[in-house]
């Protein structure tokens, strides 16, 4: 098998470094904002490491459109809504500038959580079973919540807004006595709530890179806390890594495919992050991310780091997706 850092030696956008104009669009108004930040001044450092041109842009500050109008390339690095969920990457098309990373429907999809469980079932891929509630008068009472819950799935459960990401507003919720608060807090975040069966199990992810999807050396998470949260993501010294994973020739190449086959199912393009959770050697997909994080703790470029290829050479990758051809 071809070695990975070998299939991406050749990066065709150094050849027009000096002629490109990159903007980095990070920050945004998501509830994610801080954790873009971080990933954008990553990349935005590494672009100037690698010789580019490049700027940063923040959608949240004036002059947004007027910025995006003279740059040749837009380097997404937005999480959360008004930015991973295809909005901007619909301006960027209406605007005919090429951008990195997934388009505005895989974008959407990928977005909001049960429909992407919905789809994740219709194509035979394992995820946890679920309940939704929409949050605006129709979800029905606590009662109705948890009687749905043990007759469904049954406790704990994983209480998530259905959109968003880097687990804000997300609980575990092991008995009734803490739902109502688990639902009140996830509601802050969207209209819809995603309640989930808790899958005990190990922690996994998958990073997926390149035109043609190429997935990086599994990752095995080990939290200190209950599971992967906010903290842990994002906080030295509170998660243990092993890459790759110790899961055997067989098991990997089953969760390499399976993650393969959900970059594919959404459409998904030139980068892409797929966390499972193995139970009882069944790999379950918990979601897929169009956007994964840059910052210095972040799984992606720590599995490419695992395969040779340095963050510098991962953002020079991830820059080569964007088709430059419809400008």
């Amino acid at each position: 098998m071809q070695n990975i850092n070998e299939i991406f030696s050749d990066i065709k956008i150094r050849r027009m470094k000096n002629d490109v104009r990159v903007g980095v669009i990070a920050g945004g108004m998501s509830s994610e904002r801080e954790v873009s930040l971080k990933t954008g001044e990553n990349i935005l450092e590494s672009l100037k490491r690698s010789g580019y041109n490049a700027d940063f842009i923040d959608p949240k500050l004036n002059n947004f459109i007027e910025k995006i109008k003279k740059i040749d390339i837009a380097f997404m690095a937005l999480h959360g809504k008004l930015g991973e969920d295809g909005t901007v990457q619909g301006m960027l098309e209406l605007l005919r500038i090429p951008y990195t990373g997934s388009g505005v429907l895989s974008s959407a999809l990928v977005m909001d959580k049960i429909l992407s469980k919905q789809i994740m079932i219709s194509k035979n891929i394992p995820t946890p079973e679920y309940i939704e509630i929409n949050n605006e008068g129709s979800g029905g009472s606590e009662d109705e919540v948890d009687r749905a819950i043990r007759e469904k799935i049954g406790y704990p459960v994983m209480i998530k807004p259905n959109t968003g990401g880097s687990t804000i507003g997300i609980n575990l919720i092991k008995s009734r006595k803490v739902l109502k608060d688990g639902i009140k807090i996830a509601s802050r975040y969207d209209r819809k709530t995603l309640i989930e069966k808790y899958i005990t199990g190990r922690e996994l992810t998958v990073g997926i890179i390149g035109r043609d999807p190429v997935p990086l050396p599994i990752i095995e998470i080990k939290p200190i806390h209950n599971f992967f949260d906010y903290k842990s993501k994002y906080a030295e010294n509170m998660t243990r890594y092993k890459i790759p994973a110790p899961l055997g020739k067989e098991l990997t190449k089953e969760i390499l495919d399976i993650s393969l086959k959900c970059h594919l199912v959404f459409g998904c393009y030139g980068i892409s992050r797929v966390d499972l959770i193995l139970d009882n050697s069944v790999p379950y997909v918990l979601e897929v991310n169009t956007m994964p994080g840059m910052t210095t703790t972040s799984l992606v470029p720590m599995a490419a780091g695992a395969a040779g290829i340095k963050f510098d050479h991962l953002v020079e990758i991830i820059l080569d997706t964007a088709d430059i051809k419809i400008k």
